[in-house]
């Protein structure tokens, strides 16, 4: 079970600003020792939030998500605040003692690993940078308990670092987390920065480097992402070499299509083999991590049928089974005899 998915009620935003809040850190904290409290003689592996990440990023950087704020400081705070609150739940877990009988804790992180244009300094630093803010931030903390030292060190420099305190610092270094869930899309390609940084708005961790488009890249132009199948091996490998091999699986894989239909055939089924061949190839990266030690327990896709996203609706379809919306018939798309073979 879950206990955060991008669903914070709005009156905690008109209130108390949301995540900005460490009352609301608190407010958080009860809210999930109820659930384990009703819930946890039946439930036994539960996850404090999903992608944790794209509430900072899509609520005070890219303006994605309500309440849509460019404000770089505040991001930074959420992110520290999102931290410590996954802290607080885990503890609150383990006092209440609901790791007796096999219970569990984690957390679902959307990764985004970061690769550099090039093995030159500059582009190798940008990564680094890159990859503290949007990927370690949450990783490192989640998994060893601390943040990044290269994000410190940036935050401070740049005075914008969060507020914390001795006993909140010290509550994420004992609460970690049993195992981790990885929702996996698209990679991170960045290169030291060339572009003029616009600080008309203020601090934001794009100051220090430029999004790289690689030539020949593969896309899905529907999502405007690259598709990267190799990643999955080198986060399997990353967590087994960096975060001692803890217990992993995929929580989230798919690729999303705009307007499906064009691809039904006479027999009125939609063929999808693009993505029988996504998953073939995602699924052989995963493989051939787990063959090499990393220690994956599963795979999650995302998703067996056509569902309503935070951000468009039904606009971009990842099911197994189509959906018809007008009629709510359901279809059984190609991929599903494709999965068979698979």
């Amino acid at each position: 079970m879950n206990l955060h998915h991008f669903d914070l009620p709005v009156e905690l935003y008109d209130k108390y600003s949301g995540w900005e809040s460490k009352h609301v850190v608190d407010l958080f904290v009860v809210f999930a020792k109820k659930c384990f409290e009703l819930f946890g003689d039946r439930v036994k592996h539960w996850n404090t939030f999903n992608e944790p990440m794209v509430i900072v990023e899509g609520e005070y950087l890219y303006k994605f998500q309500y309440p849509k704020l460019v404000d770089g400081k505040k991001a930074v705070q959420v992110m520290y605040n999102l931290n410590l609150a996954s802290a607080k739940v885990i503890k609150a877990f383990r006092e209440m003692k609901c790791d007796k009988d096999g219970g569990k804790i984690g957390i679902v992180l959307s990764l985004t690993p970061s690769y550099p244009r090039s093995n030159s300094e500059g582009d190798a630093s940008a990564s680094q940078i890159a990859d503290s803010f949007f990927n370690t931030s949450f990783l490192d903390t989640s998994v060893k308990g601390h943040f990044p030292k290269t994000l410190v060190e940036i935050l401070k420099k740049d005075n914008v670092m969060w507020d914390s305190t001795d006993e909140e610092l010290e509550i994420i270094k004992n609460n970690t987390i049993d195992f981790l869930g990885v929702n996996y899309y698209q990679p991170k390609r960045v290169k030291a920065k060339e572009s003029q940084f616009d600080d008309s708005k203020g601090w934001m961790p794009d100051k220090y480097f430029d999004n790289y488009e690689m030539p020949g890249r593969r896309m899905n132009p529907y999502r405007g992402w690259e598709i990267y199948p190799q990643c999955m091996y080198d986060i399997g490998i990353d967590i087994r070499d960096n975060y001692d091999n803890i217990p992993w699986y995929i929580s989230e894989n798919g690729m999303g299509v705009e307007g499906e239909e064009k691809y039904i055939n006479a027999e009125g089924v939609i063929e999808d083999d693009y993505r029988i061949d996504f998953y073939k190839e995602h699924l052989s990266y995963l493989h051939k991590g787990i063959s090499e030690g990393s220690n994956c327990f599963g795979y999650h896709t995302w998703t067996p049928i056509d569902c309503w996203s935070w951000s468009n609706a039904y606009k971009n379809r990842y099911g197994f089974i189509a959906v018809d919306l007008a009629t709510q018939k359901k279809t059984i798309k190609n991929l599903e005899y494709g999965l068979k073979k698979l």
